[in-house]
């Protein structure tokens, strides 16, 4: 399996918990958003740490992929940061890590959907 891993934005701690129990039901599996209140790869790690035992995955591929993604992305990561700084301290960087199939379903799920 390929992995795909990246930072999608800065939410509200309570946002981010709402929209976490709203996607419980339609979730595609192999597809999930991760929280951490600090913007390191130490932080990133351990919230995705859980993550593979749930999806049946590579442990050490899906490491690999935040550590290449926190290497080759030094101008995003220092964005985020500072995004995460001036939101404030109730407010969590977000994050996604996919299986790379799952995510494009969820993507070609979104283009299909009657808005």
């Amino acid at each position: 399996m390929r992995y795909t891993f990246d930072i999608v934005g800065v939410s509200p701690v309570w946002n981010f918990f709402s929209h976490q129990q709203s996607l419980e039901e339609q979730r595609f599996k192999g597809v999930e958003y991760l929280g951490t209140q600090i913007c390191t790869l130490d932080a990133l790690l351990e919230t995705v740490e859980p993550v593979p035992a749930k999806w049946g995955w590579n442990l050490d591929q899906v490491v690999e992929t935040v550590i290449a993604f926190w290497v080759n992305n030094a101008e995003t990561i220092e964005y985020w940061k500072t995004r995460l700084q001036d939101a404030g301290r109730d407010n969590l960087l977000v994050a996604r890590v996919a299986e790379i199939s799952s995510l494009q379903a969820e993507f070609e799920s979104l283009l299909r959907k009657n808005w």
